[in-house]
């Protein structure tokens, strides 16, 4: 196990001793549910809330404000525990020998039969105890059937003994994978113990398998805790993904502010910058867009005479306005860029804002120029 998986481990536990509490978060259902199998004592249902909890072992807690947690911890989340109960927490009952090689004969099982059926005559009776008694005899019989289990369950679960009705389902399911009352004992335990999504999973492959009325009626009061916990833990994964992104955004500002800094120094406040090749035409206009400048990409050509009129002007605007690019390529020493721009007429000005074209000016229009110039600025 990777040791930052042990250390976050720890810590958890350790969270667990100082607030036991914690435990009962509709979140950590699955955690509580081993624990619990395994015969753990925990602390009453309904304890107060005052520490932060680890919603999901693959994700790092997050450092929650005081006010961010009080809003995840007491949302809409209304749960019907009427018939939840405390946990049985007694030694693990008899089990039978589980190894598949392990023969049960004719007579053993007839036996087991007869000890089912006076455990059934218990329970009708509402002899409980002594029903379970007959139905440990019964498995003890034959320890290879998951149908003596999975009825063992349904007694301890009039006993209101969830946690060993679920460790006689999971035998039942060890045997039977596709054992419906396994899966509908165990589902009907869980939802006893409070853990409602748990219970609604086995509660639906029980009712794929072998539906009855009980799981119906047991699946009406479990489903709209569990729907109530998935949109419980929605908003907390949108809560903490809205936290981690505004902690981010520092960290972005920060790895931004060197390539920011760089592109800045690479232009130059109040001049035209002349252009002689295609890269170093791409590297100004990247580093115009990286600083949220407005460029102008302007062509000329020395033979062009309105070109000579409106240059003067476009040197003068650059001073003007230092925080826009000016950029100037020659057609005829730069042709491969003028292809590229499909100049068909010079002199040609095209507006570039965050590495989009926003405008265009055809002509030595020096009105028409600094009024673009002023609007995309």
């Amino acid at each position: 196990m990777e040791a930052r998986k042990v250390k976050e481990l720890k810590q958890f536990i350790e969270e667990c001793k100082s607030n036991p509490s914690i435990l009962h978060n509709p979140t950590l259902s699955f955690f509580k549910s081993y624990l619990l199998s395994l015969g753990a004592q925990l602390p009453p249902l309904h304890e107060p809330k005052s520490e932060p909890v680890y919603y999901d072992d693959n994700v790092p807690p997050t450092d929650f404000s005081t006010k961010d947690e009080d809003a995840i911890m007491e949302s809409d989340i209304e749960l019907d525990n009427t018939d939840v109960v405390e946990p049985d927490n007694d030694p693990p009952q008899t089990m039978g020998n589980p190894n598949p090689s392990s023969e049960v004969t004719e007579e053993e099982r007839d036996a087991a039969q007869v000890a089912k059926s006076r455990a059934m005559d218990a329970i009708s009776e509402g002899k409980l105890d002594e029903a379970l008694g007959h139905l440990t005899e019964a498995i003890l019989l034959n320890p290879h059937s998951a149908i003596l289990y999975a009825t063992r369950a349904s007694a301890f679960l009039k006993l209101k003994k969830p946690n060993a009705a679920i460790r006689d389902a999971d035998y039942a399911l060890k045997i039977n994978p596709d054992s419906a009352k396994g899966f509908k004992m165990r589902g009907m335990a869980r939802a006893m113990l409070g853990l409602w999504e748990e219970a609604a999973i086995d509660l639906h492959v029980a009712s794929k398998i072998d539906y009855d009325e009980e799981i119906g009626f047991a699946l009406k009061k479990v489903e709209p805790n569990a729907r109530k916990i998935e949109e419980h833990r929605r908003k907390y994964d949108r809560l903490r993904k809205q936290k981690e992104q505004k902690q981010a955004e520092p960290k972005k500002e920060q790895q931004a502010e060197p390539q920011v800094q760089e592109a800045l120094s690479s232009l130059k406040d109040g001049q035209v910058i002349g252009i002689h090749s295609a890269g170093e035409c791409e590297k100004k206009l990247s580093a115009a867009s990286k600083t949220s400048r407005l460029a102008i990409l302007y062509f000329t050509a020395t033979w062009c005479g309105p070109c000579r009129f409106i240059s003067p002007l476009y040197t003068s605007l650059a001073e003007k306005y230092p925080k826009v690019v000016f950029l100037k390529v020659d057609i005829d020493e730069a042709a491969d860029i003028a292809a590229r721009w499909k100049i068909t007429s010079v002199p040609s000005f095209f507006f570039i804002k965050n590495g989009k074209e926003v405008d265009t000016l055809v002509g030595a229009d020096n009105g028409a120029l600094e009024r673009k110039i002023k609007q995309h600025a």
